[in-house]
């Protein structure tokens, strides 16, 4: 958003008031009050180190269960943008929804929400996307996995089968380190209870109860047979994604993942990283993401999801080379859009931030 004055005279001011708030334009600052802000209007904390946070949007948030939204939060003066699963299903009628965020170490967004934030407060929210969603017509039998905050787009999908009274044949296997950090728990003993069909199981990894093939297949003997949406950790969805390709039915496996699955070699070509428009350069190893570097370097480049999926943080490349760090594979061509978040620099890099 920028300002398009039509009074000659104010031309220069507006450009004046961009150079002072650069890399945001001077109307973004009024973002949170217009369209596209929410109102916290309720904090809730389901377990220890998490908080679901009830949003008033200003327009109605039309979204499938199972999707995410970018979220815009103001820290000390500076707008910090990360991706959050909707744990309320779409079905919902009070104009409200609601995001679940649990504290992660050294995370500034995720603690800020899990520990600062007050009702009244508003946050800016982009429209809904991600197609970690159930299909239209719905399989006569389905199985979720979720570990830890993975247990949000499952929630929102077990909630939305609820609201539509079209529980089919559902089996949970819901996985924490100990039972208090079940998050949902009394929620989803209540679905349970009122829905036979799905059949609820507590997976409590420091009771030595972590998913093995033994276990799945004692939890659900079908698994094989049934269409799966798993979300959590990254080290249990790379096992789960070679399980289910073992078995010849990984096409039956959706998964969702909230961080980025890096190539196991991180190692780059060093050289110098030249932002254009803030005339900022800086050195580079090759082994971080350009987003990382700009922000090191005091830039605040739009962004969202910080994994490639939502494409929030695309830059015009001017020159140079980058590689996809989820890949390995590398690219450039003047004029090439790069995900910053998931692209590292190789060797000499010039990009239009």
């Amino acid at each position: 958003m920028t300002l398009q004055p039509r009074i000659p005279g104010l031309r220069l001011l507006a450009r004046a008031a961009t150079g002072l708030t650069y890399p945001l334009a001077p109307a973004d600052y009024l973002l949170p009050f217009t369209q596209g802000s929410a109102r916290i209007e309720a904090v809730t904390k389901p377990a220890p180190g998490v908080v679901t946070l009830t949003l008033r949007p200003r327009q109605r948030l039309v979204h499938r269960a199972g999707q995410f939204v970018r979220v815009g939060v103001d820290i000390d003066g500076v707008r910090h943008t990360r991706c959050y699963s909707v744990s309320s299903p779409p079905e919902r009628t009070d104009g409200r929804f609601t995001i679940t965020v649990k504290a992660i170490a050294g995370g500034r967004v995720s603690t800020y929400l899990a520990e600062r934030v007050e009702v009244g407060e508003r946050l800016w929210v982009d429209a809904p996307s991600g197609d970690f969603v159930l299909p239209e017509m719905l399989p006569e039998r389905l199985l979720f996995i979720a570990a830890g905050s993975g247990i949000t787009p499952i929630m929102s999908m077990l909630a939305s089968l609820d609201a539509r009274a079209a529980m089919p044949d559902v089996v949970l296997i819901h996985a924490a380190s100990t039972e208090p950090d079940l998050i949902f728990a009394a929620e989803l003993a209540a679905l349970a209870a009122r829905h036979p069909s799905l059949h609820l199981h507590r997976v409590l990894s420091r009771d030595g109860g972590r998913l093995t093939r033994e276990r799945l297949a004692a939890l659900c003997p079908d698994w094989s047979q049934r269409e799966t949406w798993a979300c959590g950790p990254e080290g249990l969805l790379a096992w789960l994604e070679d399980h289910w390709q073992g078995a010849g039915v990984g096409a039956r496996l959706h998964v969702e993942r909230f961080r980025p699955r890096w190539t196991s070699n991180l190692s780059g070509e060093a050289g110098r990283v030249s932002f254009r428009r803030s005339g900022c350069v800086v050195p580079s190893r090759g082994d971080r993401s350009v987003l990382e570097l700009a922000e090191a370097s005091g830039l605040a480049p739009a962004h969202g999801c910080r994994m490639g999926i939502c494409h929030g943080c695309t830059a015009t490349l001017k020159s140079g080379r980058v590689r996809d760090l989820r890949n390995g594979q590398t690219f450039g061509d003047e004029g090439d859009r790069v995900q910053i978040c998931v692209c590292a620099p190789v060797g000499d890099v010039e990009i239009e931030l």
